[in-house]
């Protein structure tokens, strides 16, 4: 995320686990990219997290032997990250460091075997193709890296929206220029939009769906009250993740690149 984005989140970052991480939806949709990462990401590899927020993700590639370096710009999220990886036992498999996407350049060049965005924190940043440039500058030539990213067509988002009377907050993601949240302005670039951003230095592997059939966060309340209903949507979203048009139509998509 931006600098600017790390000053909003800094206020989220004491209940972020709780409402997101811990919760029967955020888990699901963090496994499945677990199991992306668990794909390109090796034991002894050194990767690159940007956005890490609390954590999560970094203590899960150092579980599997992975060597982090994991940036935020929140100061307060890296402190609860910090606390929790000290915790867990693993401080020395990853180095935690604030930093916002426009500071990427303060990274040592061509140093990484992949890296790790998870959640949108593209969503955040106003320059797509220069985040990815400074991204391409830090990673060694076949590396691999592993985009979350929000999308802006949401089946799931307009029927839920406009069933409580929201149609501003059903369509949201389609405005021009970007919805504004908290001071921010969040862009939902469509997947054919991240591949003109690339350039010529990277290559798509893959790209999959992540909540097209799995509801997204905000229906907690009602995927706790039908559960095997859940499980059962994120299985079959799990088998055709990557069939057209589910990445399409997802809450988040995610994108695999090569640098090339």
């Amino acid at each position: 995320m931006t600098r600017e984005a790390g000053t909003v989140f800094d206020s989220r970052a004491a209940t972020y686990d709780r409402e997101f991480s811990d919760t029967q939806i955020g888990a699901r949709m963090r496994a499945a990219v677990w199991q992306r990462c668990d794909a390109r990401f090796q034991p002894g590899m050194r990767i690159l997290e940007v956005n890490c927020g609390t954590g999560e993700d970094a203590l899960h590639m150092a579980r599997r032997g992975v060597s982090v370096l994991a940036t935020d710009a929140s100061g307060a999220m890296l402190r609860v990250a910090a606390e929790k990886i000290e915790a867990a036992g693993y401080r020395r498999s990853v180095d935690l460091r604030e930093l916002a996407w426009e500071d990427l350049a303060q990274v040592e060049p061509g140093l990484f075997d992949g890296a790790l965005s998870n959640f949108g924190g593209l969503n955040c940043v106003p320059d797509l193709a220069g985040a990815m440039r400074a991204l391409a500058g830090c990673l060694r030539q076949g590396a691999v890296a592993v985009l979350c990213i929000m999308g802006p067509v949401v089946p799931w988002e307009w029927a839920w929206f406009l069933l409580q009377g929201k149609p501003g907050k059903a369509f949201r993601r389609l405005k021009t220029g970007g919805a504004k949240w908290q001071n921010l302005t969040i862009r939902y670039p469509r997947i054919a939009e991240v591949r003109r951003a690339l350039g010529k230095e990277y290559r798509v592997l893959r790209v999959s769906a992540l909540g097209a059939l799995l509801p997204p966060p905000f229906t907690e309340s009602m995927a706790r009250r039908h559960q095997r209903l859940l499980g059962a949507l994120n299985s079959i979203e799990r088998r055709l993740e990557t069939v057209w048009p589910l990445p399409q139509l997802a809450d988040h998509y995610v994108i695999e690149l090569e640098r090339l």
